[in-house]
């Protein structure tokens, strides 16, 4: 483990308690709309990396998906399980980092990492997308998010790394977050042909994130 892949202690607590996974529960509508029309051109498997409380991997399960799922948080894969079963899906969910994915090379048809590869400074977000790159197939699909240099938190708390800080006073901002520009997710992304690169508000006012659709190459 890289010594600053340390956010999924911060996900551990949260998801132990009813009120932690409150605003976790319900699919994003762009995952939703994008992994059903990628179903439906031919399916296959899915990893949802940094799965949480599994909000996705259940939804992948329902449009049809083989799905996987892998979270640094037991509690969160312990509450996906629950879930998972009183509604009669298969979800093969396991604790893992997402620095160190246990699947062999060229898996997965389609790997989703919503809000998870930027926690961390940017030799966690390399490593990790060195490992996305690895267990995608040629051509396979890939959706996630990135922290944008617009955000409001972008320059806030202790630099930590290069455009990675820490702001020690909040919980969930307690660990190295990345932040990146356009230039930024080109550098990153080598290995993907990037099909959508979108800078928008994510989920309140001065809330900036990348939203990325890219495809192994």
């Amino acid at each position: 483990m890289l010594k600053t892949d340390t956010a999924h202690h911060a996900w551990e607590k949260r998801w132990q308690t009813p009120e932690g996974r409150q605003d976790w529960l319900r699919p994003e509508a762009d995952v939703a709309d994008y992994a059903a029309a990628l179903h439906a051109q031919g399916g296959g498997r899915a990893l949802d990396l940094g799965s949480g409380v599994g909000r996705h991997s259940m939804l992948l399960a329902e449009l049809g998906w083989q799905t996987s799922a892998l979270d640094g948080s037991s509690s969160g894969i312990a509450h996906l399980e629950r879930e998972a079963a009183s509604r009669h899906l298969t979800v093969d969910a396991q604790t893992g980092l997402m620095t160190d994915l246990p699947f062999e090379d060229g898996t997965f048809d389609y790997v989703l990492a919503f809000n998870v590869i930027y926690h961390g400074d940017l030799p966690v977000v390399e490593k990790t997308l060195d490992e996305i790159r690895r267990v995608l197939k040629p051509g396979g699909s890939f959706q996630c998010t990135m922290l944008s240099k617009r955000n409001q938190n972008y320059g806030k708390g202790r630099e930590v790394a290069l455009d990675s800080y820490v702001i020690d006073e909040i919980d969930d901002k307690d660990h190295p977050h990345f932040y990146c520009n356009a230039e930024g997710v080109v550098r990153l992304f080598h290995g993907f042909e990037l099909l959508a690169l979108q800078d928008r508000l994510h989920s309140k006012p001065g809330s900036w994130h990348w939203h990325i659709i890219a495809e192994r190459l």
